[in-house]
């Protein structure tokens, strides 16, 4: 089975959840593809957003394109509803000035219906996701 995006909206992702939107830049632009658009923070910290795959996937690779985050945490759940979270990731990221952070984590046990992204910190007031690339494959659920 070839490996794929998984997160991406044209693969049947969807952010069900972010703990803040900004009109002119919403949570879905996270996973659109277009490396141009993001999801902005407005303040306060933390903040998240939930990405539901609409199925079991197994991944193998997380890349994250940011800017200003400091401190991630990455959970993930394989619940038919966003519940039961585990933790699974937490990184912080290096501050780099005038470029996106490009965090590229190469994952284990990454069965998942759902990951929950927590920016506990940022390196200023605001921060941005560009994109979350997911390489892997859907997998049968086994219930």
């Amino acid at each position: 089975m070839r490996k794929v995006d998984i997160c991406l909206s044209s693969e049947g992702a969807e952010v069900i959840l972010a703990t803040s939107s900004d009109e002119k830049h919403p949570p879905e632009n996270i996973i659109d593809g277009n490396p141009e658009t993001f999801w902005t923070t407005t303040g306060m910290f933390p903040q998240e957003f939930i990405v539901c795959f609409h199925k079991r996937v197994r991944i193998e690779k997380l890349v994250i394109r940011s800017y200003y985050v400091r401190t991630l945490k990455i959970e993930k759940s394989t619940s038919k509803e966003p519940v039961d979270f585990e933790q699974w990731i937490e990184r912080d990221l290096v501050h780099t000035e005038g470029q996106l952070q490009n965090e590229e984590i190469m994952v284990r046990d990454g069965h998942a219906t759902y990951l929950r992204f927590i920016i506990t910190s940022a390196f200023d007031h605001f921060a941005a996701v560009y994109s979350i690339s997911a390489e892997g494959i859907a997998v049968p659920d086994l219930s």
